[in-house]
């Protein structure tokens, strides 16, 4: 999560002091001061992550919890650019993460490398960091969340008040675990550590759907 380095760093809390995703300078708040998460009841917007062969994953977006968080995926959805991307970080039991704009050049080196894209604020509550949680990457220190993503495929509370969660899957978590059973290049021969390997596993196609059922048209290349 720089945009990997916070996961990477989440092994050495693996073997240490529990699973500590921001291994930044600055602490995250106690979970007794996060803002309390309130999530409105009726059907909201869905991002569909169409992955080819995988099938589908529909995300539930949750804009209450993180305006800003919601508004950034959407847009960027909409305009295509995580059209073609991977999920190039994959950690069985743990997470999948993905959305860099990297991944889509034929250099796997660089797929979990930081972009040059403007961050986000965070918008941190105590939305629970349990199995089907989507939530934005960051490198650790404070408002370094930028485009890439994360769906938790076992719970996480420990990560609770770290990541900016912004919406949950409430179809396809049999994708997630397909993703999770792909064979993985767990020590970097061929790019970065923890990456699906020789299969990726492609988002294809991004669409946002209104909480009404209307696709939303694209936007420009530009946004």
């Amino acid at each position: 999560m720089r945009a990997h380095r916070s996961i990477v760093l989440l092994l050495c809390a693996l073997l240490g002091a529990g699973l500590a995703l921001g291994c930044g300078s600055e602490a995250a708040p106690a979970a007794a001061a996060l803002p309390v998460a309130h999530v409105e009841d009726g059907p909201h917007d869905a991002a569909v992550l169409e992955m080819g062969e995988l099938g589908q994953i529909r995300i539930e977006l949750l804009p209450e919890l993180a305006p800003q968080t919601v508004a950034r995926f959407v847009e960027r959805s909409r305009a295509g650019l995580y059209d073609g991307t991977t999920f190039h970080r994959v950690i069985p039991g743990f997470m999948i993460q993905g959305g860099n704009p990297l991944t889509l050049d034929k250099d796997p080196r660089n797929d979990a490398r930081d972009t040059e894209d403007p961050t986000v604020p965070d918008e941190f509550t105590d939305y629970p960091q349990v199995r089907g949680t989507v939530s934005f990457a960051n490198t650790g220190a404070r408002n370094s969340g930028k485009v890439q993503f994360f769906i938790l495929q076992q719970d996480q509370r420990q990560l609770d008040g770290h990541y900016t969660a912004f919406g949950h899957v409430v179809e396809g978590m049999d994708v997630v675990d397909a993703i999770t059973a792909l064979e993985i290049d767990r020590y970097g021969r061929y790019g970065p550590p923890d990456r699906p390997y020789p299969v990726d596993a492609r988002i294809e196609h991004v669409r946002i759907e209104s909480a009404d059922g209307k696709v939303l048209a694209p936007l420009g290349a530009n946004g």
